[in-house]
């Protein structure tokens, strides 16, 4: 018996019985490499569409949605800017002339090491894999350094739900403020707090002012949008600190010219419905009233690297990342593979350049081994690292190459460049590119659909496990 080990945490025990379906045995074809893919976020993706074309491998993707998602852009799904199917396509229409791919949907449970089978579950439905080869690409989840139960107040933003739902929660409180006559509860109601400094913390903080003092204008009789108070907190003494002073001090500089204010050296000490207490470097402790809050202040590595490397003896860092050999190997496991943010190999970041270029160099790996070259002699992994970016608000990003540093309006224009040319598909391109236009020309989001059960679902849900 083990423990379920999804991204989301361990649930319930699962336990083997023998009778799960193996979707991938054909006793009478032994000429294909089986490999298969637990995930279809960059990594995975990538490492899939690399074997296009062999009719040596087949591959199958094994994941608990089916879409691919751009999570970059969540944040933009969330303030009303883009639509879900702009930043997440179907994986299946991505891969539908790939004849050598197929996706499976399904929550991983329990990977059986020594017989090299993976146990999962769709629903009601349990059913085994079998691999040759097994890349493991199954991403990251919010972490709440321990103190999880902030998660029914202050949601992440890692999935689509998590940015429909904060979508639902941001607008709603508009529309709250509207209709309520208490001064101290509207104040309460307009005031929003991002937790975490970070390129998403900071790229969510100012779309957030941007939407109140820009796109609502004029949109309410009974109060200003404008009066919204946006607030982003860090217990760091920087923004954005692997930007560095420089760069981070010109996007703190940006977004207090928008509105937000930005507390640094203050440390979340309690979340609640009301509102959050934080304590500074002072060691005094403050309470700011607020209805919504928003969590952008760490990661934690899918569980599904921890049940590995108990099976293999690898170690496994504070974040739950695995450390892997220089071919992204578990070890004594030659054909084993962990990619991505679960992943901690030479320190190199967690962000989409990454897990793709190891996805391809794993895929490559994999088929020229099966093309006669040695499992002994594999060349270690490069990464190009290409630097990072965040968008403070329209007009303004800051962008950091090694040792060149840029913000501004070029740096902007450069995100947009390098996010236009990361997503899937010429009709997600071009759909960016009008909703981009309309919000930037026009102050115009065309997604500002809310819901009551994306704003609640969350809740619904966890009293319904409770039961």
């Amino acid at each position: 018996m083990v423990e379920q080990t999804n991204i989301d945490g361990p649930i319930e025990p699962y336990t083997i019985t023998g009778n799960e379906p193996v979707i991938n045995d054909d006793p009478s074809d032994t000429s294909k490499h089986r490999v298969v893919i637990v995930g279809s976020g960059f990594g995975g993706l990538a490492a899939a569409q690399q074997f296009k074309g062999r009719d040596d491998v087949e591959v199958t993707i094994v994941a608990r949605t089916g879409h691919h998602l751009f999570q970059p852009l969540l944040y933009q799904v969330a303030t009303g800017i883009l639509s879900v199917g702009e930043i997440a396509p179907s994986t299946r229409m991505i891969l539908r002339d790939q004849d050598n791919a197929r996706v499976v949907l399904g929550d991983v449970e329990n990977i059986d090491v020594e017989n090299q089978t993976l146990y999962a579950e769709m629903g009601h439905v349990s059913f085994a894999v079998e691999y040759d080869s097994l890349v493991v690409a199954a991403g990251a989840g919010q972490s709440y350094f321990g103190n999880d139960h902030f998660e029914v107040y202050a949601p992440g933003m890692k999935t689509i739900d998590d940015a429909l739902e904060l979508r639902s929660r941001i607008l709603g409180c508009f529309e709250q403020a509207e209709i309520t006559e208490d001064e101290d509860e509207r104040r309460r109601l307009l005031t929003f707090i991002i937790v975490g400094a970070g390129p998403t913390g900071v790229e969510m903080a100012g779309q957030v002012a941007e939407l109140a003092h820009k796109t609502l204008t004029d949109s309410f009789r009974a109060i200003n949008p404008a009066d919204a108070r946006v607030v982003l907190l860090d217990a760091a003494p920087l923004v954005l600190p692997p930007f560095g002073e420089n760069l981070g001090g010109k996007a703190r500089q940006a977004l207090e010219k928008f509105g937000v204010e930005v507390q640094l050296n203050a440390m979340v000490q309690n979340v609640d419905y009301d509102g959050i207490e934080v304590k500074d470097s002072s060691g005094e402790v403050r309470r700011i009233s607020a209805s919504c809050k928003i969590w952008s202040a760490g990661v934690a590595a899918s569980p599904l690297g921890k049940h590995l490397a108990e099976q293999t003896g690898a170690e496994v860092d504070r974040a739950g990342r695995v450390m892997v050999n220089e071919d992204f190997s578990l070890p004594g496991q030659k054909n084993i593979f962990l990619i991505g943010d679960m992943v901690n190999l030479n320190n190199w970041p967690g962000v989409a350049p990454f897990a793709q270029q190891g996805g391809r160099y794993v895929a490559k790996l994999i088929s020229n081994e099966l093309d006669g070259a040695s499992t002994t002699q594999r060349k270690p992994f490069k990464y190009f690292d290409k630097g990072s970016m965040a968008t403070v608000s329209r007009y303004s990003a800051v962008v950091k190459v090694g040792k060149f540093e840029i913000s501004g309006f070029v740096a902007w224009v450069m995100w947009l460049a390098v996010h236009l040319a990361t997503l899937v598909g010429f009709r997600n391109r071009f759909m960016a590119i009008v909703s981009w236009g309309m919000q930037v020309n026009g102050n115009r989001r065309a997604q500002l659909t809310s819901t009551k059960q994306w704003a609640y679902g969350r809740q619904a849900m966890m009293r319904l496990e409770e039961k």
